[in-house]
């Protein structure tokens, strides 16, 4: 399916409508810019309705049962709408600003094309937000497992404001028709790619000449222990979190590195976290997660120990669940799905080591002595991470935070000097 003109249309209208696109995007251009306040109003007022439950049968249709969009719902009211313009482009952004010689007016890039990240519900219009609160015109390409979740949002969007459907194009494409990608990528003035290392090179041979490339690629979080503050309640929300996110998103805890260097704190650290880990496992949603994180578990194990890869390692097995200490002290992605890795990194060996994943780090979550926060903080940042947060909270959504050490919205925009 695509969505265009504020409308659900079927793929066999697919050809047409790029043959027509560029016409109608040169329209846009020629008529008034969009208004952040228009895209604040519209979102708000949507984003109210989802909270009141108006679209729970919609969104039954297209999520698993037991998910729904905890995380993004706050991101959708007008506080934080607000909040995020002011953090990242100050007061009244699009005013002109006057210089000595010239006056510089701040517009938008043009047309985005995003590639959309697929690994969590709701992300493909989060981009798409991006972009329209910056006045662009915003071409989608959806991830292969949105299952329509995105086209429906997008359609609601336009029928709560229709000034925003010229503005909005969302294509259910295959990454395997790169003839039709390339064309929306011609038509782009930039081009917005999340993934990992494969999205990104794609993507990459899609931008032609003078076509801006942002990417929001792969990314690995971690939680680091040095102390407690609460000891069970900071395990447990640990726990809940790694369950929760199943070790998908960037923000999401891989690997728990404990301040020590001797084993046998590693080992007894494992036996306590496990309960913590089965109990967050066993309130997920259905058994399917549960046998899902199983095979995980032991497909991973099975992998190494066919490398030959398991010396030094101890294998702490839970229910729907599992915690592996090694022996190294490399940050990398875990098996998912409820198991985890630990393993030690004292303090004077954290920056070598985070730093061999630089350009990679997103979150750490910090479990800490709070008189040793602000120093551990300090440490953690000149590392290299993006976001130090509480264990439990390595995957929330806060206003005004930047994304991955930027904030987005600058890189979607241009500035114009004119001489006075």
């Amino acid at each position: 399916m695509i969505f265009a003109q504020g409308k659900l249309l079927p793929d066999t209208q697919g050809k047409a409508l790029l043959e027509g696109l560029e016409a109608r995007l040169n329209a846009v251009w020629a008529g008034p810019p969009l208004e952040a306040e228009t895209v604040i109003a519209a979102v708000d007022a949507l984003g109210r309705r989802l909270e009141r439950g108006e679209f729970d049968a919609l969104l039954a249709r297209f999520l698993p049962a037991g998910m729904g969009l905890g995380e993004l719902l706050p991101l959708l009211r007008r506080e934080s709408l607000e909040a995020k313009l002011a953090a990242e482009l100050g007061p009244d952004p699009f005013a002109p600003r006057e210089r000595a010689k010239t006056t510089a007016q701040v517009l938008p890039l043009g047309v985005l094309f995003h590639i959309a990240p697929g690994n969590m519900p709701g992300l493909p219009v989060y981009t798409a937000l991006e972009g329209l609160l910056t006045g662009n015109v915003n071409l989608i390409k959806l991830p292969h497992g949105d299952k329509g979740l995105s086209l429906a949002a997008f359609r609601l969007l336009a029928e709560q404001e229709p000034r925003l459907a010229p503005y909005l194009y969302a294509f259910d494409l295959p990454s395997g028709r790169r003839e039709e990608l390339k064309a929306l990528a011609e038509l782009a003035d930039g081009l917005v790619v999340w993934g990992g290392d494969g999205a990104i090179e794609a993507a990459r041979t899609l931008a032609g000449p003078g076509c801006k490339l942002m990417e929001w690629g792969h990314r690995l979080s971690f939680a680091y222990v040095s102390g407690f503050e609460n000891r069970a309640e900071e395990l447990s929300a640990l726990a809940a979190h790694i369950v929760d996110t199943g070790q998908r998103l960037c923000s999401s805890c891989q690997v728990i590195f404990l301040d020590c260097e001797d084993r046998g704190e590693g080992e007894s650290f494992c036996r306590e976290f496990l309960p913590h880990l089965e109990r967050a496992a066993a309130k997920r949603s259905g058994p399917a997660r549960g046998v899902a994180s199983s095979l995980s578990g032991f497909a991973a194990l099975l992998g190494r120990i066919v490398d030959g890869k398991t010396e030094g390692e101890a294998l702490f097995q839970g229910r729907g669940c599992s915690v592996l200490l090694r022996p190294d002290r490399e940050l990398e992605l875990s098996p998912m799905e409820g198991n985890v890795l630990v393993k030690l990194l004292p303090q004077r060996e954290l920056i070598p080591a985070l730093r061999r994943q630089k350009g990679r780090l997103q979150t750490a979550g910090l479990i800490c002595d709070p008189r040793r926060r602000a120093a551990l903080t300090g440490l953690l940042a000149r590392a290299g991470v993006s976001r130090v947060t509480r264990a439990g909270s390595m995957s929330a959504a806060f206003p005004g935070e930047a994304h991955d050490g930027e904030y987005p919205l600058r890189r979607y925009l241009r500035v114009v000097d004119v001489e006075q």
